[in-house]
């Protein structure tokens, strides 16, 4: 029941990675993260959180287009839940062909039989049968031990005392009632960018709904605009309501600009909530939120009748692919 996996999310951050092969393990602070879907959150968020190290996030096949001299000096991480994601796959495949530095995260796959035949470093994380968008403390430490993140390795670890789910299922379902019958639009800065793109990944994929995101302040240069609500176009910007997501952290030209923005949207009828990214620690804030989206995204799905665990629509596009 995915009502269990949120409840029994914080344990996962007592997982204790252990690096197989770690002698192969190169230092550095420059690192190309391939990852697809859910297996990638958690390399966003730590990007975002990260001010150490080059992360660079590759979703997609082969490696990414960056000069020659920015892939020698990477350590390339595939991270794929399964161990099967194809392009994860590719990716890795092409990085170790060129000689460059790889590892892996994986729960089992073929990702893992590729790291053990190559004697590559490689994490094998639980496989619990969870959807991959709900592993990110599992992913998340497995990250910091290959990139040797003290500090917020100790900081992720306090979240097994600190996090408890059942204080924010109350608002979560509050806000799905809220989003009955619209589609979410997540705001944040663009510092928590992968916050609010977290929160749009388990509305699509636990409500079964659309939902879509963006930041401050690239959105008060563009997208505003198509909400600027005229008869003829009232009825296509009727069907959002606005999550804006808050943090004292941010700059303070970027508070105004949300505070404003929220001011112009509500005058022209469109529904905002306010949500605040906040915790005992930076950790704590960003999974109290994902926890409040995971709540949230459950109760819709209850709303619409949906299952809010599998995603039967990606399974069937796998099958289309083989």
């Amino acid at each position: 029941m995915i009502e269990d996996v949120i409840n029994d999310f914080p344990s996962q951050f007592a997982y204790e990675p252990d690096i197989q092969n770690s002698g192969h393990l190169p230092k550095s602070r420059a690192y190309i993260v391939a990852g697809m879907g859910g297996s990638a959150l958690a390399a966003e968020l730590m990007r975002a959180r990260d001010g150490e190290r080059e992360i660079l996030i590759h979703r997609g096949y082969g490696l990414p287009r960056i000069h020659e001299s920015a892939l020698e000096r990477s350590v390339l991480i595939a991270i794929s839940y399964s161990g099967n994601t194809e392009e994860t796959l590719d990716a890795f495949t092409k990085a170790h062909a060129r000689g460059m530095s790889v590892a892996v995260i994986a729960s089992g796959g073929k990702l893992i039989e590729r790291a053990q035949e190559h004697n590559v470093p490689f994490i094998q994380i639980p496989r619990t049968g969870i959807q991959p968008r709900h592993a990110n403390g599992f992913i998340l430490k497995a990250l910091m031990k290959l990139m040797g993140d003290e500090a917020g390795f100790a900081e992720a670890g306090a979240l097994v005392a600190l996090l408890d789910p059942s204080r924010y299922e109350q608002d979560g379902k509050k806000l799905a009632g809220k989003l009955q019958g619209k589609v979410p639009v997540i705001y944040a800065s663009a510092e928590n960018a992968a916050i609010a793109y977290n929160w749009k990944i388990k509305f699509n994929e636990s409500a079964k709904i659309p939902a879509f995101c963006n930041v401050f302040s690239e959105l008060n240069h563009n997208e505003m605009t198509g909400f600027d609500v005229i008869d003829a176009t009232k009825a296509l910007s009727g069907a959002f309501h606005f999550i804006f997501l808050t943090d004292e952290n941010d700059h303070p030209r970027i508070t105004k600009r949300m505070e404003l923005t929220k001011q112009l949207y509500m005058a022209r009828g469109l529904p905002v909530e306010t949500v605040r990214v906040e915790g005992e620690s930076a950790w704590h804030g960003v999974f109290a939120s994902l926890t409040l989206a995971d709540w949230a995204a459950y109760h819709c799905a209850l709303q619409y009748g949906t299952e809010p665990e599998q995603v039967p629509m990606v399974e069937e596009f796998k099958k289309m692919m083989e």
